[in-house]
């Protein structure tokens, strides 16, 4: 399994920086290293997100990879639906 190191920028919608790593120990020091950095930056969310590769991460954690305006049209198409 790898581990990727996802800063991102939730107003935003955007990934900040990403990087792997093949040990969850290295992957957690970088985001304890990378949380130091953006200390002051509240809308800046840092994770370690594990996966087989960036393309399955993208699939299980996709909340990452979509901007907030799209991520509300996904809520709001599913609750229409739910009350339809």
């Amino acid at each position: 399994m790898r581990h990727f190191l996802v800063v991102y920028n939730r107003p935003e919608g955007r990934i900040v920086r990403r990087h792997m790593y093949r040990s969850a120990v290295e992957a957690l020091a970088a985001r304890f290293t990378a949380e130091r950095e953006f200390e002051n930056e509240p809308e800046i969310e840092i994770v370690v997100l594990g996966g087989e590769s960036w393309q399955a991460v993208e699939l299980t954690h996709s909340r990452y990879f979509k901007r907030v305006q799209d991520l509300a049209k996904v809520g709001l198409d599913r609750l229409s639906i739910a009350t339809s």
